[in-house]
């Protein structure tokens, strides 16, 4: 696990800049650093060293030198791809899953990576074609940015990376705050940094002679079988206990995250690792600890823990937003860079449970309630002209289920956070501000890629765009990697997912359970009631912090600056923060995602200095010197 960072276009003092480009990023890769700076040509690279300890460092060449390879992430199937390419009469110089992907670039060209298994995001350049190829993994585990501007190709891990150099124009998108008011995340492929974007999950890039071209080499696709259910369930079993052997090669300690749900459970039973990692907080409604420690003792694992203190949290905001590149109010963000710390002390990589939701049907959403179910039996085209009647409602008891019950999930299911609906995003944001893509113009494109799927399917496959990608993994990757440790997911592998495309909706979610075929799987190696724990998911009492005098009077703080004033309607923001204060509503998801778009700015373009930030690279540089 690593970090690159690097350009193409003509810039003066190249080494210089591209140095200070790297060291934004040091946290990704404390171990060692490597360059390659030639012709117009920059890629820099920080190693956290995982694999091959002494012959891993990057940039690393093909056999005459005239291709050149940075890479963040992990290949699971490079031995099998290694003999291939050694059979093929290719060289090897290393040890490293690294060395694969340029050998295997010569080898199959664009193709390399429809046959990756792994989580990467990487770049090649042609020294004698003056062509760069680079490419972002199938699920989105690693993150990938670029930018055009002023002649030049801008490219990397972190957006941060881009600030030092000349060429970068820092400028806020205003075309990204109302969407991201509505889903809590950057969902745009235009990040807040306008002309910065992703590289989307499942595409490479090709950049020569000042052209840029990006295509899709996967799309996730749900073909149910009708084989037996215990057959599937075997199937399960085994795809997982095989990805999760894959995941835990290494040279280092290795760990795994445990909360009290089944999806890092059962990581965490087949793994077995000397020890397991959890955070919680003090009210027992928000803490996974004792289910953890429970579990751990049974499968005879140390289990270690940590309750967290909400002034340490408050403390961590904006580290924390800076450390994520742009605003998330995911309120998990929290805990778990508080979670990759803990284990930062113990070991170099975890493994963790994100993915298996999406894949195999485990979220809340995606099940029909017992009483939705019985309104559904009147006719549809009574239940239709209800919906649209209540969608045009203000927020009131009883709006969601005529919505749910009457219309195309289409309408109604945009992923699982909606935080401020599109009409109240419009109401408290400036008129700058309000001009960007509509949230049907977001989700439409890809929903209308399964029109011909069940409505089950069409939530996971929006998700898996979505949410999954800009709101799980990214805070997965940016979290532990503000830590310099490696974070696999071993349910989002290109195995497990054939898997998880066979379970039909009816043994995806049911009467009985979501995700019922995979909670099958899980209860082979976990007690019963680990395997049927429902989800909390990483619970934080952000609703009692905001009715906290101490953090009420930091967020008003913050409601009546200076930023506030620009974006927002500061009258209605407010009004929202004090009935919250007040207890007259729940407004504690809003006022969060407000405070944590203000934080960020704050930091971005409000600052000139970032103290915390030199304290880290500090710390990093102190701990590689001892």
């Amino acid at each position: 696990m690593c970090g690159f960072t690097g350009f193409i276009g003509d810039t003066d003092n190249a080494f210089d800049v591209l140095t200070e480009m790297m060291e934004t990023i040091v946290h990704r890769g404390p171990d060692s650093s490597g360059e390659f700076v030639e012709d117009g040509a920059a890629l820099g690279f920080r190693r956290l060293s995982i694999i091959d300890l002494e012959a891993g460092s990057q940039p690393i060449y093909n056999e005459d030198r005239s291709i050149v390879l940075i890479f963040n992430g992990e290949i699971y199937n490079f031995m099998e791809l290694r003999d291939d390419l050694v059979a093929k009469g290719h060289n090897f110089l290393t040890h490293t899953d690294s060395e694969v992907l340029i050998h295997g670039y010569e080898e199959y060209g664009k193709d390399l990576v429809a046959k990756l298994r792994g989580m990467f995001a990487f770049v090649i350049w042609d020294r004698s074609e003056k062509k760069l190829f680079a490419a972002r993994d199938m699920f989105g585990i690693k993150p990938f940015y670029y930018a055009q501007m002023n002649g030049t190709l801008l490219f990397g891990s972190e957006i941060k990376s881009f600030i030092p150099h000349p060429h970068f124009q820092k400028e806020f998108n205003e075309k990204a705050l109302k969407p991201y008011l509505t889903f809590q995340y950057p969902v745009l492929n235009e990040t807040f940094f306008k002309g910065v974007f992703k590289l989307p999950a499942a595409h490479y890039m090709i950049y020569e002679k000042g052209n840029l071209q990006i295509n899709r080499y996967w799309t996730p696709q749900f073909k149910p079988s009708d084989q037996p259910l215990v057959k599937l369930v075997d199937e399960i079993d085994d795809v997982v206990r095989d990805s999760v052997i894959a995941h835990k090669i290494s040279d280092v300690k290795v760990g795994s995250f445990l909360s009290s749900g089944v999806d890092s459970s059962y990581v965490a039973s087949v793994l077995k690792p000397d020890k397991t990692f959890t955070v919680g907080f003090g009210d027992q409604n928000f803490s996974e600890i004792d289910n953890a420690k429970e579990l751990s003792n049974e499968l005879d694992i140390q289990n270690i823990s940590e309750i967290l203190d909400p002034d340490a949290c408050f403390s961590k905001l904006a580290e924390i937003q800076y450390m994520m590149d742009e605003p998330h109010s995911n309120p998990s963000i929290v805990p778990l860079y508080f979670l990759a710390e803990l284990a930062s002390k113990h070991v170099t990589v975890v493994l963790s449970g994100e993915g298996a939701d999406e894949l195999f049907g485990g979220y809340a959403d995606y099940d029909t309630a017992p009483s939705l179910k019985k309104y559904k039996k009147i006719p549809l085209l009574i239940r239709k002209q209800l919906g649209v009647i209540a969608k045009r409602l203000p927020e009131v008891k009883g709006k969601s289920f005529l919505i749910k019950g009457g219309l195309p999930v289409e309408d109604w299911f945009i992923g699982q956070a909606k935080i401020f609906s599109e009409e109240e995003a419009m109401s408290i944001v400036k008129p700058d501000f309000s001009k960007s893509l509509k949230v049907e113009e977001i989700i439409k494109p890809i929903y209308d890629q399964v029109k011909q799927e069940d409505d089950l399917t069409k939530m996971q496959y929006l998700d898996l765009h979505l949410w999954l990608v800009d709101d799980i993994l990214l805070k997965a990757d940016k979290m532990s990697m503000a830590h310099s440790i490696e974070l696999r997911v071993p349910f989002l592998d290109r195995e497990v997912m054939a898997t998880a495309a066979k379970i039909p909706t009816k043994y995806r979610v049911n009467h009985i359970d979501t995700k019922y075929a995979f909670r099958l799987a899980a209860g082979r190696s976990l007690p019963q009631k680990s395997a049927n724990r429902k989800k909390i998911g990483f619970p934080v009492p952000i609703r009692h912090w905001i009715r906290t005098d101490k953090y009420y009077q930091e967020i008003k703080e913050y409601f009546t600056g200076t930023a506030a004033s620009t974006f927002f309607d500061q009258e209605k923001i407010l009004q929202l923060l004090e009935d919250h204060y007040q207890g007259k509503t729940n407004n504690g998801r809003k006022v969060w995602t407000i405070f944590m778009f203000l934080i960020w700015y704050k930091v971005y373009f409000e600052s000139d200095s970032i103290p915390f930030v030199e304290t880290k690279s500090q710390q990093i540089k102190q701990l590689v010197t001892t």
